[in-house]
């Protein structure tokens, strides 16, 4: 497809891991239980979110994540399988506004909102690259 145009409220991606040692909010440093954290959520739905728009953006155009609201309700122990769904529910502009949910095979584990911009990489990278040289690095 790689034509904008093909951005359209309703699509949909999804992305799943399964629930072990490194993905745990212990060893990831956000609290003290061995079962799926919430930074690991976060970035399995912004994942959903970048698979929704896979192959629907012109070529050298990418999306960024800038904002997430998410409301972590359940917690998910070692083992089971999580999977995130975005379906995206507004375009403004370069501006992208997904619905996202989680859930396990016990049930929903978590739900919010995530906005993604669409820049153009090279543009976007050389960026991050002026910050590099006015550190000194």
């Amino acid at each position: 497809m790689n034509n904008v145009d093909s951005l359209q409220p309703g699509i949909t991606g999804r992305e799943s891991t399964v629930v072990m040692v490194g993905n745990t909010a212990l060893e990831v440093g956000s609290g003290g239980v061995p079962v799926f954290a919430t930074p690991m959520l976060v970035a399995l739905m912004e994942g959903a979110a970048v698979r929704a728009v896979q192959g629907r953006l012109p070529p050298g155009q990418i999306t960024v994540g800038t904002r997430v609201e998410i409301w972590h309700t359940s917690a998910t122990p070692l083992g089971m399988t999580v999977t995130a769904e975005a379906h995206l529910e507004q375009i403004d502009g370069r501006k992208l506004v997904f619905r996202v949910s989680a859930s396990d095979s016990a049930g929903p584990v978590g739900h919010g909102y995530h906005e993604r911009f669409i820049v153009d990489q090279a543009k976007f990278l050389a960026k991050a690259g002026e910050k590099q040289v006015q550190c000194g690095r």
